[in-house]
């Protein structure tokens, strides 16, 4: 299959530090890679109802949750861009996240099986002086990641509070250059680490 990035902006302003870092490493993708930008905030997705007790959830055939699932069923790399809020992802996308509970109970869809051995990327943007501030967002992806079965390419940091500031970090536009040419491996949940 050849590879097909969807880049889910997860953040509130347009043009943001975390976007604008996840263009530039996706500067560095071969031209004969896909390419499909999703803006959370231009697409927004009800909240998630859990319904798994209750009855089955039924595939949507139209609006941005429908969007969002076959985009993301046509990827063989998902990035998530969400800006550092609260130590974790945004609220447009852990929505999104949240959203992927309803499709591994769509009957038909077997979403699991369609997404185990793709790929989980992260870009965000921080504004905090040490990276490790950025733990639970890193943690949340992996283990989202760990449980699909997917593999897990990490998570491109980069600094930036102000519009533009992450134009200033020279470390992290320099890990952007390489960020989607390394190999991911399969995720794992930090219990199997060991």
């Amino acid at each position: 299959m050849a590879r097909r990035f969807l880049f889910v902006l997860g953040s509130a302003r347009p043009d943001g530090n975390t976007e604008l870092l996840a263009r530039r490493a996706a500067e560095q993708l071969p031209p004969d890679v896909e390419q499909q930008w999703i803006d959370l905030t231009g697409h927004p997705l009800p909240d998630f109802e859990d319904l798994r007790h209750d009855s089955d959830h039924v595939r949507p055939t139209e609006g941005p949750v429908a969007r969002l699932l076959d985009a993301t069923l046509a990827a063989t790399d998902v990035v998530i861009a969400s800006p550092l809020y609260w130590y974790s992802v945004s609220a447009q996308t852990k929505r999104y996240l949240d959203h992927w509970s309803g499709w591994l109970r769509t009957p038909g869809l077997d979403f699991k099986a369609a997404m185990a051995g793709r790929t989980l990327w992260g870009v965000t943007a921080l504004a905090h002086e040490e990276p490790e501030v950025a733990g639970p967002l890193v943690g949340t992806l992996n283990n989202s990641a760990a449980y699909m079965g997917m593999r897990f390419g990490g998570v491109l940091l980069g600094n930036g509070s102000r519009p533009g500031d992450v134009l200033r970090d020279a470390e992290a536009l320099a890990r952007a250059k390489t960020f989607f040419a390394q190999d991911a491996p399969l995720a794992r949940f930090p219990y199997e680490a060991g």
